[in-house]
């Protein structure tokens, strides 16, 4: 496969998401990753008829948000999702925010498989983690960086 992109999920930026400074508010950039993720999972098999028929999702346990430049009213949001990384009850999503094909914003995240009966991890669908190695990428230079002055 050429392109590794697992899925893209596009919206437009909406009036109220804009704050006092003219920009797209912080909180909505997650807001935005948030549903790239549901996209994600659906991709991935593991959207909501997943969820009804055993009773397990993928839970964030671990992101980080890299805001690159600001995002105006009126824009159009695309993000494109790509595994980073996945092993057998865990997945590595990086998300690329972009306006005009330009990164605006990016995020990484990890996801733990949990069963919501217990509450406790555990292993994902054999079909979910081939999915996931067949779009797993080199991680984009920015993945795995920490925060510190």
């Amino acid at each position: 496969m050429s392109d590794q992109t697992l899925s893209t999920y596009s919206t437009p930026v909406r009036e109220e998401w804009i704050d006092y400074n003219g920009h797209l508010s912080e909180a909505y950039y997650v807001l935005v990753f948030g549903f790239a993720t549901d996209t994600a999972m659906e991709a991935l098999g593991l959207g909501e008829d997943y969820r009804a028929a055993t009773g397990c999702s993928l839970y964030t346990v671990e992101a980080h948000v890299r805001y690159v430049q600001e995002v105006n009213r009126d824009a159009q949001l695309e993000v494109r999702t790509l595994v980073a990384g996945s092993a057998q009850k865990k997945l590595h999503l990086a998300h690329e925010m972009r306006v005009d094909g330009e990164i605006v914003a990016t995020e990484e995240i990890l996801g733990i498989h949990v069963d919501q009966t217990s509450g406790r991890a555990t292993v994902l669908p054999e079909a979910t983690r081939a999915s996931a190695v067949e779009h797993t990428v080199p991680a984009p230079a920015w993945v795995g960086r920490s925060v510190a002055i």
